[in-house]
């Protein structure tokens, strides 16, 4: 029997898979109780093009309270999206890294796409 992070390594694994075929850029993001993080991946899956987390001393300044909820995760989202901007990189694969599309996975890739990331 499986434990619950034993379940969510083994959906991010067959995700990063399907990710693979597209050969796209990777939009990777990891969320911990006090923080979220976002990194993006080049296609081959050798180098970190960009990250933004709510672990950055800009992001901490502009947040009231923890990096953990909802609010920081779209400013995350706004931010990552930038950043890839400025990398040249337009359309990216969505890895939410078996984690459930609400909540805070849910803010940051929707203000990433409303930042004008495709994916």
């Amino acid at each position: 029997m499986l434990n619950k992070k034993e379940q969510r390594l083994r959906r991010a694994r067959q995700t990063r898979v399907r990710i693979a075929l597209q050969v796209k850029a990777r939009l990777t993001v990891f969320r911990s109780n006090l923080h979220i993080y976002a990194n993006l991946i080049s296609e081959d899956g050798s180098k970190v093009l960009a990250t933004a987390s709510t672990a950055e001393k800009e992001l901490r300044d502009a947040l009231k309270g923890n990096g953990g909820n909802v609010a920081a995760a779209q400013l995350v989202g706004k931010r990552i999206a930038e950043k890839a901007k400025a990398a040249g990189v337009e359309a990216v694969a969505f890895d939410r890294a078996g984690y459930a599309y609400h909540g805070r996975i849910k803010a940051l890739a929707d203000a990433a796409r409303e930042a004008g990331l495709k994916f």
